[in-house]
């Protein structure tokens, strides 16, 4: 019988992942909370425009996850060198992907901000922010890839430090330029910048000290875009979704789509959160199937499902106890604080569900079963998710409607994902991803 991966391995991977993936949603709910106090319309800007910036990462997080799952079986076989290089590779994709979204960004951000939004003040407080945040974006994607490779080295502590460094410095600058300086909702986006700006520089110096070849190499960015078709396909699918949801929240009322902001960035932080789960998982997965340990694998898939199942549960506990006091912390908004509630219950309750998806979704982008992903995600959204969202606008379903949407997608995710687990179709050797 294969033997169990030891839980101090487990949370070795998994506690300084954490720290590098709540980093971010943290910093986004400090500045939440310092822009939520100037008022109901720069944190509705901040809502709209930070789901359009969020675009960026979600879209291409092959630069991550897919590079996790390639590095980790060349670890995985004893030949750390060439899984470093494709970290170098990664990196360069990041650099160029960005300059891209730096210029369709900035020609794009006020009719997307428009057709989200409508015609308004909403819109425009979005694209003013927008405008500033997204000079951070190939920053933010040389994070994304410096994170893949360490990841599949198994080394979680350095990004940790990086990251913690970069939104350190952000999170006192926020409340300086916001409230201090005077510069409103466009300071934040300047923190913003200067949090990323750092990080990747601390990635770069990361690759150089390896001492492996810095040199672009065709052929390996082409297998990594491989991959990413995938995983971006399945990122549209997820983006699809939320856009939607942040479109029916805005049509709704400012408040509205305040409180979705403030419930929806919680939602994200503890996704990230259950998420570090996924990173041990995807490490070891990819480790003990480059190494052609099925077995192992497959045991460990179940044993990670059962820490996500219980990780879940207890976060759902912890917040269903903070709902008379937490949302106050984001806002003081009377109109915003009444809207939160019907929002709230859905996101408790969905967190035990939450805790094994997010752990299956690491099992098996560690295994590269990225095809299967994309298309499970694609149907989930199409019949669970988006259906509800619509309908809750033509119907004045408000909050309530846009997260029952939410809890059918995860439920079909769920499903999906069992199905696959427990067929072990997924659990294939080598170090060549599929």
């Amino acid at each position: 019988m294969a033997e169990r991966v030891p839980a101090r391995r487990v949370v070795g991977l998994a506690v300084p992942a954490l720290g590098v993936l709540a980093a971010e949603p943290l910093y986004v709910l400090v500045d939440t909370a310092v822009v939520g106090h100037l008022g109901a319309l720069p944190l509705a800007g901040l809502a709209l425009g930070g789901v359009l910036f969020t675009q960026v990462a979600t879209q291409l997080t092959f630069l991550s996850y897919g590079t996790t799952a390639r590095t980790a079986r060349l670890f995985g076989a004893g030949r750390r060198a060439e899984a470093v290089e494709e970290g170098v590779q990664a990196t360069w994709l990041a650099l160029a992907v960005g300059a891209l979204v730096v210029v369709l960004g900035q020609l794009l951000a006020g009719p997307a901000a428009r057709l989200l939004a409508g015609e308004g003040p909403v819109a425009a407080a979005a694209v003013s922010w927008l405008r500033i945040a997204l000079f951070g974006a190939p920053f933010v994607l040389v994070t994304m890839a410096g994170n893949g490779w360490m990841r599949g080295v198994q080394d979680t502590v350095r990004p940790l430090r990086y990251v913690l460094l970069g939104n350190g410095l952000s999170a006192v600058l926020c409340p300086l330029l916001v409230h201090v300086a005077g510069w409103g909702l466009e300071g934040s986006a300047v923190a913003n910048v200067v949090a990323q700006v750092l990080s990747a520089c601390l990635f770069f110096r990361a690759l150089i000290v390896e001492r492996v070849p810095l040199r672009p190499v065709p052929h390996l960015m082409r297998a990594q875009l491989g991959m990413g078709r995938d995983l971006v396909l399945r990122s549209l699918a997820f983006q699809a979704c939320f856009l939607s949801a942040a479109s029916v929240a805005a049509r709704t009322s400012v408040s509205a789509v305040g409180a979705h902001q403030v419930v929806l960035q919680l939602w994200t932080f503890l996704a990230l959160v259950l998420d570090s789960l996924a990173i041990a998982a995807q490490s070891i997965v990819g480790a003990f199937l480059g190494a052609g340990r099925r077995a192992e694998a497959r045991r460990f898939a179940w044993q990670v499902t059962g820490y996500g199942l219980a990780f879940g549960a207890a976060l759902g506990v912890l917040f269903a106890a903070l709902s008379g006091v937490l949302p106050g912390v984001f806002t003081s908004d009377p109109g915003v604080l009444a809207e939160v509630p019907r929002a709230w219950w859905f996101f408790v309750a969905l967190q035990p569900v939450a805790g094994v998806v997010f752990a299956l979704d690491g099992v098996l982008l560690g295994a590269g079963d990225a095809a299967f992903l994309r298309t499970a995600t694609l149907v989930s959204a199409a019949v669970g998710f988006l259906p509800l969202i619509w309908a809750s606008l033509a119907f004045g379903w408000g909050l309530a409607g846009i997260w029952t949407g939410l809890s059918a997608f995860m439920v079909l995710r769920l499903v999906s994902l069992l199905v696959r687990t427990r067929s072990g179709g997924w659990a294939v050797v080598g170090v060549a991803v599929r």
